[in-house]
């Protein structure tokens, strides 16, 4: 497990088969950005056959344009990992950051997920009705 603690953000690492799990704190501003960043370059780095990694975010009080970028960031690099990044319970702020953007139709974001640190296996953006908070999107 991994503590990384910025000015305004904490994110803790850990892990079960398969599946590792970040859980970020605060705001994920130009300054918790690079906290988070860090924390999830670490997950990713993780040895073994890993297949998903968790970003919990429920404690996430804010995000700007540089913790959307650092979200992406990491998708890209999970991606090339053969990874899949999951955000799992974004709150009202970060839900609706993801929704105006549109991010949440490129990220796995899972509201109803409980931490355990159980394996996730998620319902790919492409096969859900809805952004995973807000419902069925419209037609």
């Amino acid at each position: 497990m991994h503590d990384l603690v910025g000015p305004l953000i904490t994110a803790d690492v850990a892990g079960a088969p398969h599946t590792r799990f970040v859980e970020a704190a605060g705001e994920l501003d130009m300054d918790g950005a690079p906290v988070l960043r860090r924390a999830l370059r670490a997950a990713l780095a993780v040895r073994g056959r890993q297949e998903v990694v968790v970003v919990d975010l429920a404690r996430v009080a804010f995000c700007d344009s540089a913790g959307l970028d650092a979200l992406l960031r990491a998708r890209a690099e999970a991606g090339r990992r053969g990874v899949l990044l999951v955000l799992a319970r974004p709150g009202a702020a970060v839900a609706r950051m993801l929704e105006i953007t549109g991010t949440d139709r490129v990220l796995h974001v899972l509201s109803g997920w409980r931490p355990g640190r159980t394996a996730v296996r998620p319902v790919p953006a492409r096969e859900r009705t809805g952004c995973g908070h807000c419902g069925p999107r419209p037609s």
